[in-house]
């Protein structure tokens, strides 16, 4: 855990799952554990690396839906990276049952942007501004969603809290924009991905040998 929180992405996602049977786990879990430990063990000399590219904040969100078999939950994942490395990133299971992927999108998307808006803030007032600060998602019916209010039957069961993502990309504090899965770095903190797609997230996170 204390390695997930502060130097291995990479690892959020797996440890997020086996940590929600530590009041009952069994031989399968920590069998899982010990695939984690062997791949720590085997990656000890990657790391975080800034300053690949300029100082520009960027974040991704992404969430699958009702992957948790027990209780149908999804799972959440957000990345955020400054000068090209990773800053900041979270996986975890969404406090509510969704009915829809759009709905379990949105719901990380509204998490991201407050999370965008501290870190913006606190750029700022160490000097540093950009012309837009980008929130990545590569669900368009999230992005669509975000700038109409209409309602219709697919959307009218969202809670009206999560709407504040309106009126934050409505006054340009943020801007959310679709980007393919393919380059979608959240996409291993939501979800089991083949390795060639988890070595290019871990790549795209600035995340390399030393």
């Amino acid at each position: 855990m204390y390695a997930m929180v502060y130097t291995r992405l990479d690892i959020a996602y797996a440890v997020g799952v086996v940590s929600r049977f530590l009041s009952n786990p069994g031989k399968a879990h920590w069998e899982a554990v010990k695939w984690i430990l062997r791949h720590l063990r085997g990656t000890t000399k990657l790391c975080l690396d800034f300053g690949g590219c300029d100082p520009v904040l960027e974040g991704y969100t992404d969430s699958d839906i009702a992957g948790c078999l027990d209780g149908r939950k999804s799972t959440s994942g957000n990345v955020f990276t400054f000068a090209g490395g990773a800053v900041s990133w979270q996986s975890k299971l969404q406090k509510c049952m969704v009915l829809s992927t759009t709905k379990a999108e949105y719901i990380i998307a509204v998490e991201a942007g407050k999370e965008m808006l501290w870190m913006k803030r606190f750029l700022q007032e160490l000097g540093l501004k950009q012309k837009e600060y980008m929130v990545f998602c590569d669900s368009q019916s999230t992005i669509d969603l975000s700038k109409n209010s209409m309602y219709h039957s697919r959307t009218k069961h969202i809670d009206v809290r999560y709407h504040w993502l309106r009126s934050v990309t409505e006054d340009k504090l943020m801007v959310l924009n679709k980007i393919h899965t393919d380059k979608n770095i959240a996409d291993m903190l939501t979800k089991v991905i083949p390795s060639g797609k988890f070595d290019l997230c871990t790549q795209l996170a600035e995340f390399r040998s030393k």
